[in-house]
């Protein structure tokens, strides 16, 4: 938590270490206080040098010291609370606007360019607001070393601001348990120079396959991209959901609107599988574990995927 690298990596590093330092701090003192008060009467108060025990009265300036203390206490670490938290709530008013989706198991931040990538990337000291989309069940998206952690909740519009201070990669990942494959749904956060980040977001070549590059596996990278990996394998081995293995062009018993049938898993269906994943349920697997990944996953990577299950046929 206190890496030299990361100990001014967001604006708000200073504030919520402070207030977990002086947390820290009072818990130790009174560790070491009480420990010793303990220890002390155990000592004092035996049984063998007062055998018969003795009646003691109350005391008010007694009762009086310990309580205005503790509330005094209190007000002091309520203090150091508030001064790390509050800034964390009023985004500057120009700060960078990025959406960030949360469905199981996976991460993706989407630019007001259009770009989808599944890590974050920021400028250096420039302000940056989260706007946080939770599509399936609760996530909570946490990058420690920026000190920031909001919950994610389907229906709920939330969001959350940090300003990176320094250059590098820093991980971000779920802190809410969401699931089967919840331990997977880790990514980070490319901190870049201001130079360097404009390149990177006027680079619309970026996110075409690179020359060369076979449409099969141009595929695999779309599919690793949004995490499909996670839920499906590429070895015949049973997942949350049916294996790419074997399944283009093979027949598939699925249930669709509550009635068994067989369909032939050909462009149409896969389509169909990726845009509306609940209309055939493959049997032997459960419904809602899918959501539409329509507008999240182009026609054209579609067609890569398809190529990339093609190949896994030969």
């Amino acid at each position: 938590m206190y890496s030299g690298t990361q100990i001014d990596a967001s604006s708000f590093v200073e504030g919520v270490d402070r207030a977990f330092m002086v947390i820290l701090g009072f818990s130790f003192l009174f560790l070491v206080v009480l420990t010793f008060l303990m220890i002390l009467f155990i000592v004092k108060y035996r049984r063998s040098k007062h055998p018969k025990a003795a009646q003691m009265k109350g005391s008010t300036k007694l009762e009086i010291a310990w309580t205005g203390g503790a509330l005094l206490l209190v007000l002091v670490l309520f203090y150091f609370g508030w001064a790390g938290w509050k800034p964390m709530t009023t985004p500057p008013d120009d700060a960078m606007q990025i959406k960030a989706i949360a469905r199981m198991w996976k991460f993706q931040f989407v630019y007001d360019n259009g770009r989808v990538t599944d890590t974050l990337y920021v400028p250096v000291n420039e302000s940056v607001v989260l706007d946080l989309v939770a599509l399936d069940v609760i996530h909570s998206l946490y990058i420690p070393a920026f000190r920031v952690k909001e919950d994610m909740v389907p229906g709920l519009k939330k969001d959350m601001w940090f300003r990176a201070q320094r250059v590098g990669e820093f991980d971000l990942f779920c802190a809410e348990y969401c699931g089967l494959q919840h331990s997977y749904m880790y990514t980070g956060v490319n901190v870049l120079s201001q130079e360097d980040f404009d390149r990177w977001y006027t680079d619309t070549t970026a996110a075409l396959p690179a020359a060369g590059v076979p449409d099969w596996e141009a595929g695999l990278d779309v599919l690793r991209k949004n995490g499909c990996n996670v839920c499906h394998s590429s070895d015949g081995s049973k997942l949350v959901g049916p294996s790419y293995l074997g399944v283009f062009g093979s027949t598939r018993e699925v249930e669709t609107g509550g009635t068994a049938r067989e369909v032939v898993a050909d462009s149409a269906y896969i389509r169909t599988a990726i845009y509306d994943p609940e209309a055939d349920i493959v049997q032997g697997y459960n419904r809602g574990l899918m959501l539409s990944y329509e507008g999240l996953v182009t026609e054209e990577e579609i067609r890569l995927i398809i190529e990339y299950l093609k190949h896994l046929n030969q």
